[in-house]
């Protein structure tokens, strides 16, 4: 227990892991259809193989953006436009439409390895986003996350879209998550530090609960204006 790093008994650890998870499920059900479709011309023998090293292919490489991603959080202005990215991906979470993506079936492993990576990179820029806000630096936060929700996404997609179909509060509840993550990184951005200089610490929680707030109430606005 002594030999553990610190970071695992710190309560704003898991409770961001907790985040990661709930957005790569939120965010993760086109890419896991993007698995499915990629193999599904191949030979049975070969289709897990494929699966496997999709998966594993594209979590490496959804590391390596967001690790960069992290980088650039530390450049002045970069976190307030990635918030800015974030409130219009909340907003755009509750007025998804249901279309599948166009990926084509490949016969070949390789072709199809390289068909999910790719469409996956394409399809990731919300979740790299998204999940570089909430780990806030992190990157251990952000490998451990993503490594802990690769099995919810694979075996649980199915069951996650149902109970979202089922109960829409579900998905509103996330669109308001990426609201607070949204709220929460506008005034964490390097230009704004000696403007907030002295502020008192709930301004976090004031400009997430803000950022949440904003996602729903026009998210729902514009679910209604589509509706009629």
């Amino acid at each position: 227990m002594d030999n553990l790093p610190e970071f695992l008994f710190q309560s704003t650890f898991w409770l961001s892991v907790l985040q990661i998870i709930a957005i790569d499920i939120l965010l993760g059900g086109d890419n896991a259809v993007v698995v499915a479709l990629a193999c599904r011309k191949l030979p049975e023998s070969q289709r897990n193989k494929g699966i496997a090293w999709g998966v594993v292919g594209a979590i490496v490489l959804r590391i390596l953006l967001i690790s960069f991603a992290l980088q650039l959080f530390a450049l002045p202005f970069v976190k307030i436009i990635g918030a800015l990215l974030l409130l219009w991906i909340g907003v755009k979470l509750l007025n998804a439409d249901d279309e599948e993506p166009e990926v084509d079936g490949v016969s070949h492993l390789l072709g199809a390895i390289k068909t999910i990576i790719v469409a996956d990179a394409v399809m990731s820029v919300d979740n790299v986003i998204a999940v570089a806000g909430a780990a806030k630096g992190n990157l251990w936060l952000v490998v451990f996350g993503i490594v802990v929700s690769i099995p919810i996404i694979v075996f649980g997609s199915k069951l996650v879209l149902k109970l979202m179909e089922r109960f829409p509060v579900v998905i509103t509840l996330g669109a308001a998550l990426l609201g607070w993550i949204a709220g929460d990184m506008l005034v964490d951005d390097v230009a704004l530090a000696s403007t907030l200089k002295g502020m008192p610490p709930f301004l976090h929680y004031v400009t997430a609960a803000m950022g949440a707030g904003v996602v729903v109430f026009v998210g729902k606005h514009m679910a209604r204006r589509l509706a009629v």
